[in-house]
C-alpha cells in the first residue's frame, strides 16, 4: 500500500470547554537538567543516539536497542564555604538492550554507551568531575531477537510499532508554561555564565492562581563559589530577580519569586558539584519532564519515558515527539485554533504511519470557522503521519528534546 493509498483513522473532535489560560489555577514543573531524574533521562538519550551512530557508521542502518533503563544513586559530599569535598561517588547504571553481534560482527556496545554517558555528564555538569566523582556500569542486555527483525527487514518500507502505546502533545504552551520552560533554560545558557556559583540541578515549580503567578525555584549553588552567608544571601538575591525579570517578559500577570525556601540561619542549599546527586538525592529516567519539557497536571499528558528509546519503531517515544510537532504547527498555521490536544495510539505490529486512531481535540475560538479547521488538522496530521521518518532521522541525530 503506497502513501496516497493509505487511508488513515484521523479524527477531529471539538470541545466546549475553558482554555487552560481562563481557568482560575495552574501547575507546572520544570526539572532541570542537573536534576539526578534529568541526568538519567540525558545519559540514556545520549547513549541511544550514540548507539545508533555506530550502528549506522558499521551496518547503515539502526539496530535494536533500548537504553532507558538508567538508574542513579547518590554520593555524599561534604560542602561548604568556600569549598568542600565528594566523599562518595555517585553511581549510575546503564540498563536496558542493545544488539550486541550483528552479521557475525561484534559490536562495542559497552564501550560506546560508557564513552557516551561520561561526555554528556561532563558537558551538561560543569563542576562535577566525571573520572572522580562519578562509577559508571553498563548492565546493558542483549536485544530480543523477534524484536531483532524489525530492524533487518531492509525490504520494510516503514517499521511496525514494537508496542501498543500512545503519544500526547498540546499547544500552545500557555505563560506559566512558557515561563517555567524558559526561566531554566535562560538560567543555564544566561545568568550560570555570569554567576559561577549557579549549579545545573534547578527546579522551577510554576502556580498560576487567577492573575498571580508565584515562582519556587530551587537552585543547587556551588560550595566553592560561595565565600559566606551574607554572600550566598546576595547570590540568591540576584537569581530571584534575574527570574522575574524573564518570567515578566512573558506575561503581564504579578510574579512572586522565591529561591531555596527550605534554607534555614543553619542550613543553606549548597552543593560541591552544582547537582544534588552528590548528596542524597537518586534518581531514575523516566521519572521527570515529558517530552515537552515540563510536567503539566492541568494537561493530558504520557507517562511515557521517551528518553532512551529506540527512535526506529518504539512508538513511546516517536509518537510523543510526533504529537508535538503535529500540535505546533496546527496551532502556528490554521486559523481560529486557541488550543489542541493531540493523541496518537500505535498497535503492536501496525505501521507506525498508521496508528490505530490519531485525534485532534481542538477548543476553537468560534463555532464558525470549524470544517476548515477540521480539513486542515486532518490534512496536517496525514502529511506528517506520511513523513514520520523525519521524526526518526532527527531523534537519531539527537535533535529532539525528549526531556
Amino acid at each position: 500500500m503506497s502513501k496516497m493509498e493509505l487511508k488513515r483513522n484521523i479524527r477531529v473532535e471539538f470541545m466546549h470547554r475553558l482554555p487552560v489560560e481562563q481557568q482560575e489555577l495552574e501547575m507546572v514543573e520544570r526539572k532541570g537538567l542537573g536534576h539526578p531524574d534529568s541526568l538519567c533521562d540525558g545519559v540514556a538519550d545520549a547513549v541511544s543516539v550514540a548507539l545508533c551512530k555506530e550502528y549506522m557508521d558499521k551496518f547503515g542502518m539502526v539496530l535494536h536497542h533500548n537504553t532507558d533503563k538508567v538508574q542513579l544513586v547518590a554520593g555524599r559530599s561534604d560542602p561548604e564555604y568556600g569549598g568542600g569535598e565528594v566523599i562518595s561517588p555517585i553511581y549510575i547504571l546503564l540498563g536496558g538492550r542493545a544488539t550486541r553481534e550483528f552479521d557475525g560482527e561484534e559490536i562495542a556496545v559497552d564501550v560506546v554507551a560508557l564513552r557516551a554517558a561520561r561526555e554528556y555528564l561532563k558537558g551538561t555538569v560543569r563542576n562535577l568531575d566525571v573520572d572522580r566523582h562519578v562509577v559508571i556500569e553498563s548492565r546493558l542486555g542483549k536485544g530480543s531477537s523477534d524484536l531483532l527483525m524489525v530492524f533487518k527487514g531492509k525490504d520494510r518500507e516503514i517499521p511496525v510499532a514494537n508496542d501498543t502505546s500512545f503519544g500526547v502533545a498540546h499547544a500552545p504552551l500557555s505563560e506559566v508554561e512558557t515561563i517555567a520552560s524558559s526561566v531554566e533554560s535562560m538560567v543555564m545558557s544566561d545568568y550560570r555564565h555570569r554567576e559561577n556559583a549557579i549549579g545545573e540541578d534547578m527546579k522551577v515549580m510554576a502556580l498560576r492562581e487567577k492573575d498571580r503567578i508565584t515562582l519556587t525555584v530551587g537552585d543547587a549553588l556551588v560550595s566553592r563559589y560561595v565565600d559566606d552567608h551574607d554572600h550566598y544571601d546576595s547570590i540568591k538575591e540576584g537569581l530571584k530577580q534575574f527570574v522575574t525579570d524573564v518570567a515578566l517578559k512573558y506575561t503581564d500577570r504579578s510574579v512572586t519569586t522565591h529561591v531555596n525556601r527550605a534554607d534555614t540561619a543553619e542550613t543553606v542549599y549548597i552543593t560541591v558539584t552544582g547537582t544534588s546527586a552528590e548528596m542524597g538525592d537518586d534518581g531514575a529516567a523516566g521519572r521527570g519532564n515529558r517530552c515537552n519539557g515540563l510536567i503539566t497536571p492541568g494537561r493530558p499528558m504520557s507517562m511515557e519515558g521517551a528518553a532512551g528509546k529506540n527512535p526506529v519503531n518504539h512508538t513511546g517515544k516517536i509518537y510523543n515527539l510526533l504529537a508535538i510537532e503535529i500540535a505546533n504547527e496546527i496551532v502556528a498555521t490554521v486559523d481560529g485554533v486557541h488550543e489542541v490536544y493531540i493523541k496518537l495510539l500505535s498497535e503492536i505490529g501496525r505501521r507506525i504511519d498508521d496508528p490505530k486512531v490519531a485525534t485532534a481535540e481542538i477548543i476553537p475560538e468560534s463555532t464558525e470557522m470549524t470544517a476548515t479547521i477540521e480539513h486542515k488538522t486532518v490534512r496536517i496530521m496525514d502529511e506528517w503521519l506520511s513523513n514520520i521518518h523525519e521524526i526518526t532521522e532527527r531523534a537519531i541525530r539527537g535533535e529532539l528534546r525528549t526531556f
